[in-house]
């Protein structure tokens, strides 16, 4: 799709402010709706319509928008940009939130408000029938929520990193697992929250907490935490965090679009996010959902950031060269991407000629840098832009390889009778988090790639310098060096046979590529790609808690995010199975009791068998480099190469 250029000084436009949208409650939602200059509702042409609903305020700044070299737009200048396009914009404050009425609960009220405010604009004398959403992150979530409801007028959306699948597996838990994000994020939006703007005492209370002293101590207790000045975001903090079993409360509208794809509209859908973002698993899911038994075009955009970050050509500590931003290398920018799908779907706007064929897949192919220091301290793991028809890719074959006793991963399975390889995981001293696909976590934690390596940037670190793979209770498998370059592109399952001698325990997984020695790293630079975790209790179903009986053996899968990697000759692939991962998840206690409300921490003898009768392995989509599709350069102007047609 080639996007037209933005104006860099939108001409103003008509602001109609506070509008109170009712809800089916009762409940007013405040509302900006902004409209061309000179636009005379009620007696010129109605227009097509942008929504997008946040909980970070209507008139606020938005952290990842970008105009020319400004990061950070409020975003009445970005409703501007599509206004002079002859569109009319919606932002709206989420209940709860800023100017809108209401009790704040975290996702469960985005779908009918989302469906009410659609209901709302469809009678308006500025719209004309026709509505496509928009937004990152949160703002995903209420487009995938209303979504769900199948509302009048919906035409398209463009879903940025999130619109949750399954909140049991990606974005609140995993795989039994609770992601303290929500803990960081509650703390963090409490002091936001309108209960704490208006009573001093509340935002003394809420910034007199140290965030990262009450992380040492876990679990907290209702009342006595550090949201406790805020008892709405403590209570669905709490709510998250024990609803350990996957029951109704998880199939709920608004976290749970996989009970919902056949209710969702078929329309264009437009689906990114990144690989060190936490919506990876959520994001395919949905590419899944909205393309199976469709024809509307659903296109797929994975760059190699943090979450939202689609300009920074760096996650963590691993740069991956200029060609990984957004804006110059997939469209002139984001925003002129925005608007020429709102354009082509909402204004019916014609596809752009000579521009060959549209992509149904652009994804980032992560590795094949020199793996040499670089600006900032960073580390050199380079990339480039590759384009597929379908997700997973075809010419990435599944393939496994299997963990031996000696520490081998290869793709032969093991002969020995009974090997396995023991270790002791002690709840009170976990590994602690090195990067990953994380998000909202300051100032706790942090997520991207980074040497696998303790470091006093990372919050439970306490042998500085020690790689984590000195730790006993991480069991490393890798391969040999290889002799040729190897992508691995698509979803990433470890299958484990395991045991353990207490009732309850986790493992974890995490994909590493490792890089041989070098003058600026000389033992080496072992950079984490995606990481995993199973909760034993869940071995036989999500649906109810079993605990495991000492010693017997129970085949589990890990199934980390996706990824998309070059391992160049001469590296190893290395996989890392241990039992924590903290902070990104809570600690099982290893007692039974559910780790949000542990008193008792037992140290667990945790045992991965890889013997003939128990193979366990880890299958990689593995593809030859030459194999796969390079994304041609933008054309003039940095225009996105392909049309948007389906």
């Amino acid at each position: 799709m080639t996007a037209p250029d933005a104006p860099h000084s939108p001409p103003p436009a008509l602001l109609l402010q506070d509008q109170r949208v009712r809800m089916r409650d009762g409940i007013l939602l405040a509302t900006d709706v902004h409209l061309p200059a000179g636009y005379r509702p009620g007696i010129d042409a109605p227009l097509p319509v942008i929504l997008e609903r946040t909980p970070y305020g209507k008139a606020e700044v938005s952290r990842s928008e970008q105009i020319g070299a400004r990061l950070g737009v409020p975003r009445p200048e970005v409703a501007r940009h599509f206004v002079a396009h002859g569109f009319a914009v919606v932002f709206q404050d989420c209940r709860g939130r800023y100017g809108s009425e209401g009790q704040f609960t975290k996702y469960l009220s985005e779908g009918p408000d989302g469906f009410d405010t659609m209901a709302w604009i469809m009678q308006q004398p500025w719209c004309n029938g026709r509505v496509g959403t928009m937004g990152l992150s949160y703002a995903a979530h209420t487009q995938m929520a209303l979504a769900c409801l199948n509302p009048p007028g919906l035409a398209c959306m463009v879903l940025d990193s999130g619109g949750f699948s399954n909140g049991y597996q990606c974005g609140i838990r995993q795989s039994g697992a609770f992601e303290l994000k929500q803990a960081t994020w509650a703390y963090k939006q409490a002091k936001l929250s309108p209960a704490a703007q208006q009573d001093p005492l509340v935002l003394a209370a809420l910034e007199a907490e140290d965030i990262r002293q009450w992380f040492t101590r876990m679990p907290w207790r209702p009342g006595h935490s550090p949201l406790a000045s805020v008892p709405e975001y403590e209570d669905y903090l709490f709510e998250q965090w024990r609803a350990d079993t996957f029951d109704a409360s998880w199939r709920q509208l608004g976290i749970y679009a996989q009970g919902y794809y056949d209710a969702i509209p078929d329309i264009p859908v437009a689906l990114m996010s990144s690989w060190y973002d936490a919506y990876v698993r959520t994001t395919m899911e949905n590419y899944d959902g909205l393309t199976r038994d469709r024809q509307s075009p659903v296109r797929l955009i994975m760059g190699p950031w943090l979450h939202g970050d689609r300009n920074t050509t760096h996650s963590g500590d691993a740069d991956f060269g200029p060609r990984a931003a957004f804006d110059g290398n997939l469209a002139s920018d984001w925003l002129g991407f925005r608007l020429a799908w709102f354009q082509r779907w909402l204004q019916d706007a014609p596809a752009p000629q000579g521009t060959g064929p549209d992509p149904v897949a652009r994804l980032f192919l992560m590795g094949g840098g020199s793996g040499a220091r670089v600006a900032a301290d960073r580390f050199d793991h380079g990339g480039s832009w590759i384009q597929a028809d379908a997700w997973p890719l075809r010419e990435a074959r599944p393939t496994a390889y299997y963990l031996h006793a000696d520490g081998r991963l290869d793709a032969q399975a093991p002969v020995a009778a009974d090997a396995r390889i023991s270790y002791q995981y002690d709840p009170r001293n976990p590994v602690p988090t090195i990067g990953g696909a994380l998000t909202s976590g300051q100032p706790v934690f942090e997520g991207g790639g980074f040497d696998q390596r303790e470091d006093p940037r990372f919050f439970g670190v306490r042998q500085p310098g020690l790689p984590l793979a000195s730790r006993d209770d991480v069991v490393v498998f890798q391969t040999a060096p290889l002799d040729a370059d190897l992508a691995v592109v698509g979803p990433v399952t470890v299958t484990l046979h395991i045991s353990s001698d207490c009732p309850d325990t986790d493992f974890t997984a995490k994909l590493v590529d490792v890089y041989p020695p070098s003058a600026d790293f000389p033992q080496g630079y072992a950079l984490n790609l995606t990481d995993g975790i199973f909760r034993c209790r869940f071995h036989a179903s999500w649906n109810e808690a079993n605990a495991l009986t000492p010693g017997k053996v129970y085949e589990i899968m890990i199934e980390p995010f996706a990824t998309c990697n070059l391992f160049k000759r001469g590296h190893r692939i290395r996989l890392d199975i241990s039992s924590s991962n903290f902070p990104k998840y809570d600690v099982n206690p290893n007692s039974g009791e559910s780790a949000a409300d542990a008193r008792e921490k037992r140290i667990a003898l945790n045992t991965v068998h890889v013997s003939a009768a128990h193979p366990s392995h880890v299958t990689l989509c593995v593809a030859s480099p030459q194999d796969l599709t390079p994304l041609p350069a933008p054309g003039p102007a940095g225009a996105q190469p392909g049309s948007l047609t389906p």
